[in-house]
């Protein structure tokens, strides 16, 4: 019974060697991978977007800290620390910004769920005077007979 789990206990074991290898240090940041995540305190507008002064101050900030060699959290908590959380561009996902990220998934899924009640109220409704099911049109004469009664619905 052991030997018949060997083989697939030895596939798992070299698919998830590449993952770990792989899994090593973290990788160093780049500016461009932090400018959008990152607020230019003057503008309100991503760093990515900003040509203030200040924008090129926080620039040459975050190039120094890479040229330290930094990771990209360390280097977003410098930032943090030196000009407050106001520079992320992104809420934290505690406290009250974590409200941040919920309030509008809950607004999509309640507008989804007002959306599918409107829909099926809308389809159950009749037309005033329907009294039966609407002609299916499969029978002989079912089409000429709805076309008769929105002729003599509409007629002048």
């Amino acid at each position: 019974m052991k030997k018949r789990f060997l083989p697939a206990l030895l596939t798992a074991a070299l698919l998830a060697a590449p993952a770990a290898v792989q899994a090593g240090p973290p990788q160093r940041a780049s500016l461009g991978d932090i400018e959008n995540e990152v607020m230019c305190l003057v503008c309100g507008t991503t760093l990515n977007v900003s040509d203030s002064p200040q924008a090129d101050r926080e620039r040459a900030y975050i190039r120094a800290l890479i040229a330290q060699g930094e990771t990209k959290s360390q280097i977003k908590k410098a930032l943090v620390a030196q000009y407050g959380q106001r520079v992320l561009a992104t809420p934290s996902d505690s406290g009250f910004d974590l409200a941040a990220w919920i309030v509008p998934g809950l607004a999509v899924i309640l507008a989804g769920i007002g959306i599918a009640f409107a829909v099926v109220r809308w389809r159950r409704s009749r037309p005033p005077g329907q009294s039966g099911p609407l002609p299916s049109g499969t029978g002989a004469g079912g089409d000429g007979a709805r076309l008769r009664s929105d002729l003599e619905r509409y007629d002048l």
